[in-house]
């Protein structure tokens, strides 16, 4: 009987040591009900652990309690508080920061920027021809986003706010003429906002190198192997190329986005790393 409870007591400590040893990846919240720019990001997170899940292990993903700004999520990940993972567009100061796995999730394009606008503006934008026309307007962006400097940089006069869905409140009221969102998000924060009677731009396209990564603590050099392992599998495989361009929210965007037919204005990115892999050609997108 002895023996029994000894040996009981000894796989009742060895699971729980093993549950223990279960990873638990924690990312930012939302910032609304209507705010569903993550869905993509989040299965892609679960499909990547998954990949490695039998070499490495069960693992939760779970959201973060409160929403965070990027300026927040990036200082909350330094200090490994609130959040472990983050998934934003690179720049040098922020591979500086954190640690970045070098697989663009959205296999670049988020860099390809069309134009939410309010309805009566239809006819407005349809008749700009050239960057100098386009250069007349306002744009609108958060002010701790990378494409911020992206655009002041390239000459576009920019209007910025700390708050995501104020955003959509300034273009509304005539803060800014137009809100430069990346196709694969587009659709959705559109619809998302259909009582303000906005629609999408369907002849001008700004271009620019953008890729966006998750990224971890510097410290947290595990989950960056495992990350980057679960990634390469997924491109390897095909996975991730099949929830990329099968997932709803991009499903839209080869749909309806007509990019081949619009005007193109190709900008700068004064903030991309050298590291950045442009060269690998599976891991991007490219517009015919």
């Amino acid at each position: 009987m002895k023996v029994l409870i000894i040996t009981a007591l000894f796989y009742f400590t060895l699971a729980s040591r093993l549950a223990s040893c279960d990873l638990t990846v924690t990312h930012v919240s939302k910032y609304s009900d209507t705010d569903n720019r993550d869905l993509y990001y989040i299965e892609l997170l679960n499909l990547v652990l998954n990949k490695t899940k039998a070499t490495d292990g069960d693992f939760t993903v779970k959201m973060a309690e409160s929403p965070l700004s990027q300026d927040r999520a990036i200082a909350s990940l330094q200090e490994n508080k609130f959040i472990n993972v983050l998934w934003t567009m690179t720049s040098r100061r922020r591979e500086e920061l954190l640690l970045p796995i070098r697989i663009p999730l959205l296999k670049g394009l988020l860099g390809h920027r069309i134009f939410i606008i309010k309805e009566a503006d239809k006819a407005k934008f349809e008749s700009i021809k050239s960057l100098k026309a386009l250069k007349q307007y306002r744009a609108g962006q958060g002010h701790d986003w990378p494409d911020t400097t992206i655009l002041k940089a390239n000459g576009i006069p920019t209007v910025t706010s700390p708050d995501y869905e104020g955003l959509f409140a300034m273009l509304k009221h005539g803060r800014f003429d137009y809100f430069p969102r990346g196709v694969t998000e587009i659709w959705g924060e559109v619809a998302s906002h259909h009582q303000e009677r906005f629609i999408v731009n369907q002849t001008l396209m700004l271009v620019y190198p953008a890729p966006f990564y998750f990224f971890v603590n510097k410290a947290n050099t595990a989950l960056a192997d495992r990350l980057e392992r679960g990634l390469w599998i997924a491109i390897k495989d095909g996975s991730f190329d099949k929830l990329f361009y099968n997932h709803p929210a991009h499903a839209e965007v080869f749909k309806s986005a007509k990019m081949e037919n619009r005007i193109i204005f190709n900008f700068i990115n004064p903030l991309l790393p050298s590291e950045t892999p442009l060269d690998n050609q599976v891991l991007w997108h490219k517009v015919n």
